[in-house]
């Protein structure tokens, strides 16, 4: 299943007045960059984020988070958010903000 254009482009009007932010197409979805680190992306109809250890072990007991995982092992620190917990824009731009905390903290590439 190729990944939701239409969250895609939610995504990026988010991070449209952002500095810094990149985008590439690679593992069957569209990533979003900060500097050159991975911060989230659309894969299939899910968003996905990257939370750093805290954050990431935190969100995986909120409702329609579950952990990040296309290969049989779980991405540590990435966490996929199932349509119905994105389903309003604030509720999209709440996990931006939370992956934009974590990758801000992380050196530029």
């Amino acid at each position: 299943m190729p990944y939701s254009e239409s969250l895609a482009s939610r995504v990026r009007a988010a991070l449209s007045r952002r500095r810094n932010i990149d985008e590439k197409k690679m593992f069957g979805c569209v990533c979003f960059l900060l500097n050159g680190n991975a911060l989230g992306g659309v894969w299939n109809d899910r968003l996905i984020v990257r939370l750093g250890p805290e954050m990431g072990e935190a969100a995986l007991h909120e409702p329609h988070v579950r952990p990040f995982d296309i290969t049989g092992k779980p991405m540590r620190n990435w966490v996929a958010i199932d349509p119905e917990g994105i389903a309003e824009d604030d509720q999209l731009t709440d996990w931006i903000e939370r992956a934009l905390e974590f990758v801000k903290t992380l050196p530029k590439k």
